[in-house]
């Protein structure tokens, strides 16, 4: 696989369903902590939309790794950590958090009954900011990846 074959599009778009879903997330946060947990449907549109978001941004992560880096067929922590040594992540304060965020997501999938109404409103408090850092990240290592693949001439 070369860098050549990385689709602004496939980035563009899974950035772009994970800023939906984070701006639907914002508006379940402003309800504050009592409403929120109050309401059996705020946690549960929450987790899914948190989920989402989430699988949207490693997705776009993913394809960046295949296509820019070779690398396939990875996990979601794996995804993360490489991310961060393939440069993909260039804010080094980011990089253990989205190794966090990766095993979060695992919670919400395969452990839901354990992640309760009260932690799921603090992690929608404190840390959609390290989605929205992930996703302008992937935007710039995007256009690096097409910008700096020097282009086949047919020739």
């Amino acid at each position: 696989m070369t860098p050549r074959s990385v689709s602004l599009k496939i980035v563009s778009d899974r950035v772009d369903l994970a800023r939906g879903y984070l701006a639907d997330l914002e508006a379940l946060t402003v309800l504050g902590a009592d409403v929120f947990v109050s309401e059996r449907r705020n946690p549960a549109a929450a987790e899914s939309f948190l989920r989402r978001a989430i699988e949207a941004l490693f997705d776009a992560a993913r394809h960046l790794l295949a296509k820019g880096h070779g690398l396939a067929g990875l996990e979601y922590r794996e995804v993360a950590r490489l991310a961060c040594e393939r440069g993909l992540v260039t804010d080094a304060a980011l990089a253990p958090r989205l190794v966090k965020v990766a095993g979060f997501r695992n919670r919400l999938t395969h452990y839901y009954d354990e992640v309760t109404p009260d932690e799921l409103f603090r992690v929608l408090q404190s840390d959609l900011g390290d989605l929205e850092a992930f996703a302008r990240e992937l935007e710039a290592a995007a256009a690096r990846l097409t910008r700096d693949t020097p282009r086949h001439n047919p020739s």
